[in-house]
C-alpha cells in the first residue's frame, strides 16, 4: 500500500483544482508503478502470511514458486490490481487533498493570525479519511488478488481469471460476506497505514526540508522519493500484522470450509496458533517491497 507524488506532484498542497486533478492523475500512474515493481514481492508475502508458517523463508519460497509455477506466477492476480490499484491510488491523494484542506479551514478558523499548515497528528487524521474513502474500492480488489494468488496451481486451479473469481465468490457467500470478506481488517489497515503513511512523508519531508534551510517545494526529486520511501517502510512496520489477519480472512474457505467466523477469531486463533510471531509472517516482503514501490510512486 503507499503513496503517490514526486516530480509531477509538489510537496506542498493548495487549494486549486488542477492540483486535485494533478494528484489523481499522477496517482493513477503511481498505482501502475506500485503493481509493475510490487507483484512480485506482495505475491511473496501473501503466501507466507496464509500458508502458516509451513515456510517462513522468503529466499526460499521464492525459489519453490520459480521452479514449480514458472517467473510469470510472480505475477499472479496482478489484472485486478493493473485495473484497480490506480484508482485506489488517486482516490487516496484526491481524499487526502481534500480532508487536508477541511482541515486547514478549520486551522484558519480556530486561529486566524497563525499559519493554517496541519500538524502531523492532523496529517495522520486526514490520511486516515482518505484511507477509509479508499477501503470501499480496495477491499474486494484485494480479495480477488488474494484468490488468485493463493489457489492451487495448474489443472487443480479454482479460478481462471478475475472476473471468474469475483462471480465464484458472490455465487458462493454474496456481495457483503463474500466479495467484501475480511473489509473490517482492510479497514483499520487503510485507515491507520494510510494515516500513517501521510503523516511520515510530511514529517520526513519536513525534517528535511528543515536540516537544509529550504522551502519543502525547493527539495530535489531524489529527496522527496527517499521520504516517500521511508514512508512506506512506516506503513508497513505498523500495519502488518492487520494485513496478515486480512490475507488469512480473504484466503479463507467457504461454508463448512471456512475457518475463521469474523476479524476477531482471525486474531485469536493466529495468537493461540503462531504466536506474536504469527502476526509478522511475511514482513521481510512487505519491508522490501515497501521503499522501492513507495518511492517510485512520489516519484512518478
Amino acid at each position: 500500500m503507499s503513496s503517490a507524488e514526486g516530480s509531477s506532484i509538489a510537496p506542498v498542497y493548495t487549494s486549486k483544482w488542477r492540483d486535485t486533478v494533478k494528484d489523481l492523475v499522477a496517482g493513477a500512474v503511481g498505482g501502475v508503478a506500485q503493481v509493475v515493481i510490487g507483484q512480485p514481492f506482495d505475491l511473496v508475502k501473501v503466501r507466507l502470511q496464509t500458508q502458516g508458517g509451513k515456510d517462513n523463508n522468503a529466499l526460499s519460497l521464492t525459489q519453490q514458486i520459480w521452479k514449480r509455477e514458472g517467473p510469470l506466477s510472480f505475477y499472479k492476480g496482478s489484472l485486478v490490481p493493473l485495473l484497480g490499484v490506480g484508482a485506489c491510488v488517486s482516490i487516496q491523494f484526491g481524499a487526502f487533498h481534500y480532508f487536508r484542506q477541511l482541515i486547514e479551514h478549520h486551522n484558519h478558523q480556530t486561529h486566524p493570525t497563525q499559519p493554517a499548515t496541519p500538524t502531523l497528528p492532523q496529517y495522520y487524521l486526514a490520511g486516515c479519511f482518505a484511507g477509509l474513502t479508499n477501503s470501499l474500492i480496495s477491499g474486494p480488489i484485494e480479495h480477488i488478488r488474494i484468490r488468485l494468488q493463493t489457489q492451487p496451481h495448474g489443472s487443480l486451479a479454482l479460478y481462471t481469471g478475475p472476473f471468474d473469481c469475483a462471480r465464484k465468490i458472490i455465487s458462493q457467500a454474496g456481495i457483503l460476506h463474500g466479495l467484501y470478506r475480511g473489509q473490517v481488517a482492510t479497514l483499520i489497515r487503510e485507515g491507520h497505514g494510510i494515516g500513517v503513511w501521510f503523516a511520515s512523508y510530511e514529517g520526513f519531508l519536513g525534517l528535511a526540508a528543515q536540516r537544509q534551510g529550504k522551502r519543502r517545494d525547493e527539495l530535489p526529486s531524489w529527496q522527496i522519493a527517499v521520504c516517500g520511501g521511508l514512508a512506506g517502510e512506516m506503513l508497513w512496520l505498523l500495519s502488518h500484522p492487520v494485513d496478515v489477519i486480512k490475507s488469512k480472512m480473504q484466503s479463507d474457505g467457504f461454508g463448512k470450509d471456512q475457518r475463521f467466523k469474523g476479524f476477531r477469531e482471525a486474531v485469536r486463533m493466529t495468537w493461540r496458533g503462531e504466536g506474536v510471531g504469527g502476526l509478522f509472517f511475511g514482513i521481510g516482503p512487505a519491508l522490501a517491497r515497501a521503499m522501492p514501490v513507495s518511492a517510485g510512486t512520489f516519484a512518478v
